[in-house]
């Protein structure tokens, strides 16, 4: 089962993971203090919804056996999650001011469609750069 999900970061400042897909009655999704706690969540939900539809069915489907989750993300979720980012470098790399990239990451400023469509698209140049090397 394929399946989308938006991690976000709340106003009270947790991670949530807000999902389209079920498993019986149970919706997914995931809480945490990280996004990796949320992710975290969200893999017990799964299990919890599995071990529950066996219960209620007698067994579990073979496209509800593997979950495969495409995440997406806020800002904040992302640099959270890929905290080893140097925002500094990573401002400079999407050519945008350091200070704004720091207001994005911690939520005091918004970027614009525009400037995330440029971090998105530096995020995917440097994910290419990155699987090409050998060591």
């Amino acid at each position: 089962m394929k399946v989308s999900a938006l991690i976000e970061r709340t106003e009270n400042g947790y991670y949530s993971i807000a999902c389209d897909g079920k498993i019986g009655n149970f919706c997914l999704g995931g809480f945490g203090d990280s996004v990796k706690d949320a992710k975290g969540d969200f893999d017990s939900i799964v299990k919890e919804a599995q071990e529950n539809y066996i219960k209620e069915h007698g067994e579990l489907p073979d496209e509800l056996k593997e979950v495969e989750v495409e995440y997406r993300y806020d800002l904040q979720s992302f640099f959270n999650y890929f905290n080893w980012i140097n925002i500094s470098k990573f401002a400079q790399a999407v050519g945008i001011n350091e200070s704004k990239m720091r207001q994005y990451k911690t939520g005091k400023a918004f970027a614009s469609e525009r400037t995330k469509n440029a971090i998105e698209s530096t995020i995917h140049k440097m994910s290419e750069e990155l699987a090409s090397v050998e060591l």
